[in-house]
């Protein structure tokens, strides 16, 4: 038994390895790095014109509460920490139709990530083309994602607000004030997963099923934000900010956001595994056609075929030559073959 079998062998028979490869090598079927750099790419393009439609929308609303106004936007920066000060949002100003136009402007630009998203999960679930929303139910969704973002940066303010609350009890309730903010931070990161997947996912997934990839989100998702924190301290730190300007700060968020997606991709990922029983796969089954097939690849296959199913009245078949042991299925064609020459009689 080679080295590749003997290690094939022991991922299989041990679902702590399995697992996480299983995971890695649906993110690559699913060219997890492209799905990510497509919600990179939009949501970068949305950033801009989603705190747009948030400033202006709360200038209006809260006109009378200016401080209210500036601790949602606080909240919603602090998302965003690669941000830091160097961007400042104002609120769209004019006459009420020229506001409204804009206003209608900026949602449709932000619609882009909302469809990205979707396209990101549907595909990842191995959804069947035909399956999935219309462009018009797509684009009704995607607004309704964009409110489920915005219920998300009014519960973080919330949290703020409560955090602050139990701050000016810190003497008394030691620990409570980080134990409230994490346990916080996790619950309401979490929930945004839950609701995206609910709303995004063109079929039910139960919530049990969605509870691995949500609090998996909910951790990388805080540390995301340190991360991006670190960055902006070590730009002020090191003087990059100042030399650079806002260069700078466009290629930190456009990192910070793709490694956002990244994330949010290994998650979903790890659902659909999960669920799927995707597990364990061949280990050398993504670099060669030489290998034996497990059941979990077969099953991964087939639903990568049939997702690219465009009608419900069409029918996809998917078969795999010797049963999927075509390593298995060579290596008898050669020792037979070795037989019979060992066995034909000289000339």
């Amino acid at each position: 038994m080679s080295l590749s079998q003997r290690l094939d062998r022991i991922q299989r028979d041990h679902p702590v390895l399995g697992l996480p490869l299983a995971v890695l090598y649906k993110y690559v079927d699913d060219q997890g790095a492209y799905l990510a750099a497509l919600i990179t790419y939009y949501g970068f393009i949305a950033i801009f014109p989603l705190f747009l439609v948030l400033s202006s929308v709360l200038g209006f609303a809260l006109q009378n509460r200016p401080e209210l106004r500036e601790q949602i936007m606080g909240s919603a920066i602090r998302q965003i920490p690669v941000v830091g000060d160097q961007i400042q949002f104002t609120g769209l100003q004019g006459s009420a139709t020229a506001v409204t136009v804009g206003l209608l402007g900026a949602v449709y630009g932000a619609m882009g990530v909302a469809q990205a998203v979707q396209h990101t999960m549907n595909f990842t679930w191995n959804i069947p083309r035909n399956r999935r929303p219309n462009p018009f139910l797509m684009r009704a969704k995607s607004l309704l994602l964009l409110l489920t973002l915005g219920a998300f940066l009014v519960a973080t303010t919330a949290l703020s607000q409560l955090t602050a609350i139990l701050g000016a009890f810190g003497t008394t309730l030691p620990g409570a004030l980080d134990l409230v903010t994490t346990a916080g931070s996790l619950a309401i990161s979490a929930g945004l997963y839950f609701a995206v997947s609910r709303i995004g996912i063109a079929q039910y997934v139960g919530n049990r099923t969605l509870l691995p990839g949500a609090l998996v989100w909910a951790v990388l998702w805080q540390v995301l934000q340190a991360v991006g924190g670190s960055m902006v301290r070590g730009y002020g730190s090191s003087g990059i900010a100042s030399t650079y300007g806002v260069f700078a700060v466009v290629l930190g968020l456009l990192l910070w956001i793709y490694l956002g997606a990244v994330v949010y991709v290994f998650c979903t990922e790890v659902n659909v595994v999960l669920a799927k029983r995707l597990y364990p796969r061949s280990l050398l089954t993504p670099m060669t056609d030489d290998v034996d097939l497990t059941s979990a690849d077969q099953r991964a296959y087939t639903g990568m075929v049939r997702a690219q199913r465009l009608k419900g009245f069409q029918r996809v078949d998917v078969t795999f030559d010797h049963d999927g042991q075509v390593a298995s299925a060579r290596r008898r064609e050669q020792g037979e073959s070795a037989t019979d020459t060992a066995e034909a009689p000289e000339a």
